[in-house]
């Protein structure tokens, strides 16, 4: 029987899979282990199960001399050092596909937020300061007629485009190749910047796409946009962010994802232009418990000697 770490705790009946076959260590705390704490529950285990904050770098599978399967609750992967793994023989996994809908959902609610003002709103109403409807009230911006430009070819990024012609928009995409999205226009970063009226983030976090939005980027934006980012904090550049948003070289942001979580710049608390979300995007029971499920599966999946279902 194999030893199998969990390090956050999952659906009961996740867990009862792995039980049934392995000995399992689940910690049980809502707080992440501390580094030493982790690497010592891992050394003698064959497979893990990581959600995002833990890291299988090369301290931990250093660590770990059984291990032989790595599995992220989690579609991106910038937690784990994947190559140092494979090169010590250690299969890490990821949760693609599962996610796609939740997180693209997700993101239209936090456009729909930030460009009708609804959270502002929200607050207005809670600290008494409502006086009634008048005609120019609080007035928003319309997304019929108008571009939604995503920044990242993937999975998210097309389920996030399907959704939007139910909202009228038209829809630019720019990554590293055409991914050939029907109904979508094919264009350079800086024209998706310069020409979209929201900008959607749906890039995996990786050394080129760190810091992707910066202060060069954010001044290429309409003074008009709506910049929206549902993948990785560090994607964005919070302190140009607050400087271009103080600036008026925007309209808003709205975020669930922040450079070091869970911190969020207090310049971004400031702002009543900002809808803030505490990384939410897959947050659906439903959602969340077949990630877990398909993490599990890639383990139970390796320690039995079988392929390993979704591979990094």
């Amino acid at each position: 029987m194999s030893r199998v770490l969990v390090t956050r705790r999952l659906p009961r009946a996740v867990i009862e899979r792995l039980e049934a076959e392995h000995d399992v260590d689940v910690h049980r705390g809502d707080a992440q282990m501390p580094v030493d704490e982790f690497h010592s529950r891992l050394a003698p285990c064959d497979g893990v199960v990581v959600l995002m904050p833990d890291r299988i770098d090369q301290s931990a599978i250093d660590a770990a001399p059984k291990l032989k399967v790595a599995a992220n609750v989690a579609v991106g992967y910038d937690n784990m050092d994947v190559a140092y793994a494979r090169n010590r023989g250690v299969i890490c996994t990821n949760t693609p596909d599962v996610l796609s809908d939740a997180v693209a959902d997700f993101t239209w609610a936090l456009i729909l937020d930030v460009t009708r003002r609804l959270s502002e709103g929200d607050r207005l109403i809670r600290a008494g300061k409502w006086i009634g409807w008048t005609f120019e009230f609080m007035i928003g911006a319309g997304l019929q007629g108008k571009q939604l430009g995503i920044v990242g070819g993937g999975r998210i990024g097309k389920a996030v485009a399907a959704r939007a012609g139910a909202f009228g928009m038209t829809v630019a995409v720019s990554s590293r190749r055409d991914p050939g999205w029907p109904d979508a226009e094919f264009m350079p970063f800086d024209k998706l910047l310069s020409t979209s009226d929201v900008v959607s983030l749906q890039v995996p976090l990786t050394a080129d796409t760190r810091h992707l939005i910066s202060k060069p980027a954010l001044m290429k934006m309409k003074r008009t946009a709506f910049l929206v980012n549902t993948t990785r904090g560090p994607v964005v550049d919070e302190e140009a962010l607050v400087w271009a948003l103080n600036e008026h070289l925007l309209a808003g942001a709205a975020l669930d994802v922040y450079e070091r979580e869970p911190d969020v710049h207090r310049g971004l608390l400031a702002l009543e232009n900002v809808v803030l979300s505490p990384h939410l995007g897959s947050a659906a029971m439903e959602t969340r418990t077949a990630m877990a499920d398909l993490a599990v599966a890639n383990v139970l999946a390796v320690l039995a000697g079988k392929p390993a279902i979704t591979p990094i």
